[in-house]
């Protein structure tokens, strides 16, 4: 039936305007952060810089590109979340697989033992102890094998195999393939929506990775981006090549534009991103399979 009536009108235009404002309102220290990078030192200082540059220039990014502790944290960001997204799905779809068969008998258990994990989680002292028993103090493993496996992307994983035809499946075994070359040449293609989605959940989680880089790191050369953008922030630790003569007063009398500019480098990449993943949330996961 076709909703009509001025109610309804009434409702669409509210609920339009509210969201709206709601769009703004969380868009809007963006836009102010993306002035102050572009805006002088002068600008800054004295508050002008609302929502456009004032003053435009580019030295505070040229100081960012110049600086070699940066672009090391962004290195390391970058590794993290590209191996540590890779050993997430792949740890996820190991579990996940077998456990959506209805011929694997303990799979029940599997659940539980998951599902406990995602309602008690362990308290930071035994994490730590863990790690450091195992030797992954200042290593870049420590911030990406202990959560190796999310229990809600493992159920989500779960949903989506059991889902899959079993006659795929079936038809994969009379064709004489074994467990591994089903999952590698029938599961893995049909998969391509929800490792997407998860995928974007992981790389997200491990670009943002913060607290387990200040429990499990102390060597600042081992800093994710996150950390080394707080440590500007709170210390206002901007080091200057004392080569470079430009960029000595820039930070002492600009740290808030370095940082600006910092934060931009650190965001728009996982923003760039995610566009070119977004339109697998919106495909259908059987396209091309049979239907049972």
């Amino acid at each position: 039936m076709r909703n009509s009536g001025w109610g309804y009108s009434l409702f669409t235009v509210v609920n339009l305007i509210f969201l709206t404002a709601l769009a703004l309102i969380m868009f809007l220290p963006f836009v102010n952060v993306i002035a102050q990078s572009f805006s002088s030192t002068n600008a800054i200082t004295t508050g002008r810089v609302v929502f456009w540059p004032v003053e435009a220039t580019t030295i505070h990014y040229r100081y960012v590109f110049s600086d070699a502790s940066i672009w090391r944290s962004f290195g390391i960001t970058v590794y993290i979340t590209l191996l540590g997204t890779l050993l997430n799905l792949a740890a996820t779809a190991m579990l996940a697989y077998p456990v959506s068969r209805q011929e694997y008998k303990g799979r029940n258990l599997v659940v539980l033992l998951v599902l406990v994990t995602m309602i008690f989680s362990a308290p930071l002292i035994p994490n730590f102890i863990l790690i450091k028993s195992l030797g992954l103090m200042n290593s870049l493993w420590a911030l990406m094998l202990p959560g190796a496996i999310s229990a809600f992307n493992f159920f989500v994983m779960l949903s989506f195999f059991r889902e899959l035809p079993a006659e795929l499946i079936d038809a994969g075994r009379i064709d004489g393939c074994g467990e591994w070359r089903i999952a590698a040449s029938i599961v893995l293609p049909l998969s391509k929506p929800v490792m997407a989605s998860l995928g974007i959940f992981y790389a997200v989680s491990h670009w943002n990775t913060f607290m387990s880089a200040l429990y499990y790191i102390n060597k600042p050369n081992l800093y994710p981006l996150q950390v080394k953008l707080r440590q500007m922030i709170v210390s206002d630790d901007i080091a200057v090549d004392p080569s470079a003569t430009q960029f000595s007063e820039l930070a002492h009398s600009s740290p808030e534009g370095i940082k600006m500019a910092v934060i931009m480098v650190a965001t728009l990449p996982i923003i760039l991103v995610y566009p070119l993943l977004q339109r697998h949330f919106v495909k259908g996961m059987m396209i091309g399979s049979i239907k049972s």
